[in-house]
């Protein structure tokens, strides 16, 4: 599936349509540059599940849980993580392999070795030759 942003805003309400279509146990594996739309996203798909309050990417904390919608999300940013094998002493595998909520991970292609198989990969990828804010967004797998 191959979707086209034109904003910010557009980003975000795809994420909320996602969202709103999600399962417990449901995996996002966001891939993009920065400035992509991860996170504009990721904003939408927790308003999707009735999560409210600031969403922000954890990029310090690894993981934000949100328990506040109507599932739980948990919202990995494993940039400064750089690979698989350092995602062993964070306790990933609590949230990667359980059915307690729903998990979106930024930055997935870093970690592409431990991924769930039924995760749904999204790639952002920018083209300013077309638009500063057009986003194509590429849905595969799940």
């Amino acid at each position: 599936m191959v979707y086209d942003s034109f904003s910010q805003q557009e980003t975000e309400d795809l994420g909320c349509i996602l969202a709103q279509n999600a399962d417990v146990g449901s995996f996002f594996a966001l891939i993009g540059d920065l400035g992509a739309g991860k996170t504009a996203f990721t904003r939408g798909f927790a308003r999707g599940l009735g999560i409210s309050g600031s969403i922000s990417s954890p990029t310090f904390a690894i993981v934000n849980e949100y328990d506040s919608g109507r599932l739980p999300l948990y919202h990995f940013d494993v940039y400064r993580i750089q690979n698989a094998e350092n995602m062993q002493d964070t306790g990933f595998e609590d949230y990667f392999y359980s059915n307690n909520g729903i998990v979106l991970v930024e930055w997935a292609n870093l970690i592409k070795d431990i991924l769930p198989p039924h995760a749904k990969i999204l790639n952002f990828q920018r083209d300013l030759g077309r638009d500063e804010g057009y986003r194509k967004i590429t849905v595969t797998g799940g």
